[in-house]
């Protein structure tokens, strides 16, 4: 249920006082009556949110992805007693649903702000990450939607510790996102003590100056001055705006105002009492803000329908030719871009070796570089993807480690971001362990609803990719440093969920599955193991989640139960182990399977020593196989 709301409006200062204290008052209320969360923490940005909503934000809440709306993100996620309070004052949650609603199983009004609420972008609550999906979503406004709306994030003071605060303010600064404005909410107190500078503003100024930020700073509870900084941020000079409040954590109630010990903490019942009579009691404000300022829709956003350009044929690849799939990679995403306008690329500068550079070749206004900073890579697909673009983003696969946690994140908000990891594996030779991805696999198997995609020749590659575009949730796919035989005809299909069958017949005695490198040693154990008289199925596990169990459990009953994993990738998490898992699950009675992986720390080498060294070439997995057999 929600409120009656009266017509949008730019409310006055005394309004917005009222308001404030309401917001405050509802914070308290909510996180009392579920018991948990984080009432002072939102009570020293009250004031903030107050003018913001009631008279900058611009913003239709009846028409949540109205494309013309501007972007509210709470990076400081744990305030979401503020946040849900705001959503109660302009009308779109009930004051009932907030006080029954809040942290409680199965209600929308979540610990943390999620996408299940169609006001929120991305989720937030693990610190550090919603400037940075900021920036992705300022991305799109001013690059490709061409729209003025704007983007507030309301950030807290502990956070600006982290990394990736500054990442983004740096790529804020890089693309003159004056379109940005990260409003700090500066209350001292963290959740186990002070902050590193405390209400030091000056060196919190003099740090984002140096980002190359636009910086203001005031008093977060002077409503005068906390309006005026909103009005001069909206005055664009080509930079990003930061405005830092200095505030007072717990604002509005005496006994816990500046203390420590308050940090996440809901008020009992008593002491919460004690607070809404010291803030004025309870009341029913509703403050809708003003519309946008342009009506827009955007054509290339959610919802609208791909065009086929003149070049946008997909590449084709002759059976037998050599092509890296990193290669393939570029030219199919290219290809994809010119037919669908929705496609954005991203890379973490090494785009001449994922090959994106061909996409930033053939697509420059569709095409953001993040340098190193895998993490703002990640977090700007992300913000790219709130205003329905379709980001590919590419990088060493072993570097999007350092993002995990926002890949995590993206996941929780729903996003649906493409992530492609190159060199991964020993195969790569001389660079060494450093550049090895042998984690990625278990990492993003991990995620929850990922897409986790291995291709094995150029084909399988550019299919997988025209396939990416049209999977939601997080899809990786990984690809090979080498170049290798094309294995497939154009004609042939590739879907998330299904594997090929190269090799079969009615005599196989051992099944050989792998994929990406291990798949072409598979088809060479397979000719060694034919000269000895033994048959092998040989199969193309491309997609490693999902995974075709009922193509395993075929191959299993046909071959006696012995299967040879080969991976390039650490024994946990990986291949063997989704294979495994799968075969588990049906109840599969005989299974004797070999698990060849890289299970000893590599070096430097060629990639046949390398692959040779591991255990998982040719040689090794056709002797693992006449070992299954002899076992019989």
């Amino acid at each position: 249920m929600t409120a009656t709301r009266p017509p949008h409006s730019t409310a006055d200062l005394a309004t917005v006082a009222r308001l404030a204290r309401q917001l405050r008052v509802d914070s308290i209320r909510a996180s009392t009556s579920a018991g948990s969360g984080h009432p002072t923490s939102s009570m020293s940005a009250a004031d903030l949110l107050a003018v913001l909503v009631a008279r900058h934000l611009h913003y239709d809440w009846d028409q949540p992805k109205a494309a013309s709306n501007d972007h509210l993100i709470f990076s400081k996620g744990h305030a979401s007693p503020l946040l849900y309070s705001v959503y109660k004052a302009v009308g779109v949650v009930s004051d009932e649903e907030l006080m029954s609603g809040y942290r409680r199983f199965g209600c929308r009004l979540q610990g943390h702000p999620t996408p299940v609420l169609p006001w929120v972008d991305v989720a937030t609550g693990s610190l550090g990450q919603g400037l940075p999906d900021g920036v992705g979503v300022a991305l799109a406004g001013k690059y490709l939607d061409r729209v003025p709306f704007r983007v507030w994030v309301l950030c807290g003071d502990s956070e600006m510790a982290e990394g990736s605060i500054w990442e983004a303010l740096d790529k804020a600064s890089h693309y003159q996102l004056s379109n940005l404005v990260a409003i700090v909410d500066v209350n001292r107190l963290g959740q186990r003590g002070p902050t590193e500078l405390g209400w030091d503003l000056d060196a919190y100024a003099r740090r984002a100056e140096a980002f190359g930020a636009r910086v203001l700073q005031i008093d977060g509870h002077d409503l005068g001055a906390v309006d005026d900084a909103f009005s001069k941020a909206a005055q664009t000079d080509g930079r990003p705006t930061v405005i830092l409040a200095r505030t007072i954590k717990g604002r509005g109630f005496s006994e816990v105002e500046d203390r420590e010990g308050w940090h996440g903490k809901a008020f009992p019942e008593d002491i919460a009492a004690q607070a809404i009579a010291e803030l004025g009691g309870e009341s029913n404000l509703i403050v809708c803000g003003p519309l946008p300022l342009h009506e827009y829709e955007n054509p290339n956003g959610a919802g609208s329908a791909p065009e086929d350009g003149p070049a946008s044929a997909p590449p084709s690849h002759a059976r037998g030719d050599k092509v890296a799939t990193r290669r393939a990679y570029g030219d199919a995403v290219t290809a994809l871009g010119a037919r669908d306008p929705r496609v954005v690329a991203l890379d973490g500068e090494v785009s001449n070796s994922t090959y994106a550079d061909a996409f930033a070749k053939a697509h420059p206004d569709r095409y953001f570089e993040m340098f190193i900073a895998e993490q703002q890579m990640v977090a700007s697909a992300v913000g790219l993807s709130v205003r329905g673009y379709k980001p590919f983003a590419s990088t060493f696969a072993a570097f999007l480690t350092r993002a995990h946690d926002f890949i995590r994140m993206a996941a929780i908000s729903r996003a649906s971001v493409r992530l492609v990891g190159s060199h991964a594996g020993v195969e790569i030779g001389a660079d060494g362990p450093s550049q090895m991805a042998l984690e990625d696999l278990a990492m993003m198997r991990a995620v929850h609803g990922s897409t986790v995609l291995y291709p094995s020749d150029a084909v399988s590659a550019a299919a997988l990719v025209d396939e990416m575009a049209r999977t939601d949730g997080i899809s990786y796919l990984r690809t090979t440093r080498g170049a290798y035989p094309v294995l497939y005809g154009a004609e042939e299909s590739f879907r998330p969920g299904g594997s090929k069958i190269l090799r079969s017949g009615p005599s196989d005695a051992v099944t050989l599955i792998g994929a990406g490198v291990t798949l072409h040693e598979c088809l060479r154990a397979a000719d060694q193991l034919a000269l000895d008289g033994i048959h092998a199925r040989v199969i193309d596990l491309y997609s490693i989640k999902p995974i075709d169990t009922d193509t395993l459990v075929a191959a299993a009953d046909a071959t006696g139960g012995r299967l040879v994993v080969a991976e390039d990738h650490h024994p946990e998490g990986g291949l063997g182990s989704a294979v495994a898992a799968a075969l588990l699950e049906t109840g599969v009675q005989q299974l004797r399977m070999a698990h060849l992986s890289v299970s000893e720390l590599p070096g430097s080498g060629t990639p046949a020593e390398l692959l040779a060294a591991a255990g998982i070439d040719a040689a090794h997995i056709a002797s693992a196989a006449a070992a299954l057999i002899g076992e019989r």
